[in-house]
């Protein structure tokens, strides 16, 4: 039997091989199919609130990326998970050792959580701002804003921005989530001045 195999595979007929190949793609393709499945299923809203329902999500679903008048929905993966291929990988990966974080203890309860809040964030803004805020611009972007229908200060601060050459995450840290403390840490937000100024001025319709 031994030997018949090791023949076999020696010199294999026109129809072992082609059996191997169809074998060998149904397997690729299950595996693919799989592996995208489980990609999908820790991108969701739930597998995230499962480890995140006492901190984060909260703060998120009073956003206006969780409800709004249009209905138009951010989800957690929408903001904190790239689109293309390669940087989802290296997102998913960084992540797992978030995952691990959780279960070892590390901010396993609110009060840890908080307790490495800022270090968190921190990492999230550096990642965001390294990808030019790539995450917000596949729904916002300069060049399709209508900035008459903006706030005086909105109007201001975009036409900075796109001066300057900054991204979304400069100005837009706490949009979703609550900022951590922030003593000691240099923050770029509308200074002082544009607001006081916005609030003298009525809301553009």
């Amino acid at each position: 039997m031994i030997k018949r195999i090791c023949q076999w595979l020696r010199t294999p007929s026109k129809m072992a091989v082609g059996t191997l190949v169809l074998i060998t793609a149904i397997g690729v393709m299950l595996l693919w199919g799989g592996f995208n499945k489980g990609l999908e299923m820790t991108n969701t809203e739930q597998f995230c609130s499962d480890c995140h329902m006492n901190d984060v999500v909260p703060e998120y679903r009073a956003s206006v990326h969780y409800s709004n008048r249009s209905g138009v929905k951010a989800e957690c993966s929408d903001c904190h998970v790239p689109h293309e291929f390669g940087p989802k990988m290296i997102r998913k990966i960084q992540a797992s050792t978030e995952v691990w974080a959780h279960i070892t203890g590390k901010v396993d309860t609110k009060e840890k959580f908080e307790a490495h809040r800022l270090e968190m964030a921190e990492r999230e803004w550096a990642r965001m701002k390294a990808n030019d805020s790539q995450e917000c611009r596949n729904c916002h972007n300069f060049e399709d804003m209508d900035f008459t229908q903006q706030k005086t200060v909105a109007q201001e601060m975009h036409a900075r921005a796109q001066d300057e050459g900054k991204t979304c995450i400069d100005c837009h840290k706490g949009i979703a989530h609550h900022l951590p403390q922030m003593k000691g840490v240099q923050e770029s937000f509308i200074p002082a001045d544009m607001l006081k100024k916005d609030e003298s001025t009525p809301a553009n319709k």
